[in-house]
């Protein structure tokens, strides 16, 4: 049997199904760990017993604690540069271009973002608690989740004229305008924290980063919402990783039943093949001994009036039914691309050997 082909398309969505679920697993996994880590991550109250607790904690250290508390400053608070009676301990500015750029092969204009300019600007702040016991927060922009709130959204639309209009049109991009965001995290604001607890030397309480690679927390949500995030994350990475492993398993079920169609039809060839010699073995070609030039002759012209219509070498030795043509030899028959006749193009359902006497 030939060797067994698979498409480029079939190898490519094969692959592509297999590395998507992959990764989609890797990540399904690693949102699971840190969604467990977080159920079992204890939860503290800042006041004062909190101190107490990490004294007789081994390093004052608890590698994954959740905290909850006010924002307040250390130091001179941040301004909001929209409205001037907002402040905060963290924020965002960003300029971001949108344009509509032309898309040849769907035949529509598509958004189109660009970031212009961006500008992060952060003071020390706390968490405070109930009896002014305070936790102070470090490293805040490598944390993870939502911890900033937007103080100014506005959107600058360009104005065009007739000439910038034709232009757009000839480069295939429209810019539409600029977007003008601030985000600020406000003092006063409820923040949730979860991350590694440590008391300094110094009696100053500190949650940073934790040291052993469990995700870093800020939220200005409470607990059960963050939870409630992550779970959502993990199910949706999920079920893109079982999306992608039946995705798969289809492309493996269609190159196997594939295959088996090619294995069945060499199974019956073979079989056909067995018959048709068990045919001849079983009546064995018989002719007249001839001598002579003559004879050799009418041999020789014999042969090329019996010649295979497709090989033009072999004699035809195989009758093709239902339609009794006798016009090609076994081995070209074989090698027909479909089951039909190359005389009337009618299926055959069954070849028999051509005997000469």
């Amino acid at each position: 049997m030939d060797g067994f082909p698979v498409k480029v398309s079939e190898a490519v969505c094969l692959g592509a199904s297999l590395a998507l679920s992959g990764i989609c697993y890797y990540l399904y996994k690693k949102s699971r760990t840190t969604l467990n880590k977080l159920e079992d991550a204890p939860h503290f109250t800042i006041d004062g017993k909190l101190k107490d607790i990490l004294k007789v904690t081994p390093g004052a250290c608890l590698q994954y604690a959740v905290i909850e508390g006010a924002v307040q400053p250390v130091g001179e608070p941040l301004t909001s540069s929209f409205q001037k009676e907002l402040f905060g301990v963290l924020q965002k500015f960003m300029l971001r271009e949108h344009r509509l750029v032309w898309n040849s092969l769907s035949r529509t204009w598509t958004d189109s973002e660009r970031v212009l300019h961006q500008r992060v600007n952060a003071v020390p702040f706390v968490l405070v608690g109930s009896n002014d016991t305070a936790v102070r927060v470090l490293c805040p922009l490598q944390a993870s989740g939502v911890y900033m709130e937007t103080t100014h959204e506005k959107f600058h639309q360009v104005n065009y004229g007739f000439s910038d209009i034709i232009g757009q049109y000839l480069s295939g991009e429209k810019l539409k305008g600029q977007l003008e965001t601030e985000e600020m995290l406000k003092v006063g604001t409820t923040l949730t924290g979860v991350g590694e607890l440590i008391l300094e030397t110094d009696g100053t309480l500190n949650l940073r980063p934790p040291t052993n690679g469990s995700e870093y927390f800020l939220s200005i949500t409470d607990f059960d919402t963050l939870l409630g995030e992550q779970e959502s994350t993990a199910g949706w990475w999920k079920g893109l990783a079982i999306a992608s492993a039946v995705a798969g398993a289809v492309v493996l079920v269609w190159l196997g039943r594939r295959y088996y169609n090619q294995l069945r039809a060499h199974w019956e060839r073979e079989k056909e093949r067995r018959e048709f010699e068990r045919l001849r073995a079983e009546n064995p070609r018989a002719r007249a001994p001839v001598a002579g030039h003559e004879a050799l002759q009418d041999e020789e012209e014999e042969h090329l009036e019996n010649a295979c219509v497709i090989c033009l070498t072999q004699p035809r030795n195989c009758i093709l039914l239902d339609c009794g043509h006798v016009c090609c030899c076994y081995s070209c028959y074989q090698a027909l691309p479909q089951r039909r006749c190359p005389i009337c193009r009618q299926s055959i359902s069954r070849v028999v050997p051509l005997y000469h006497v």
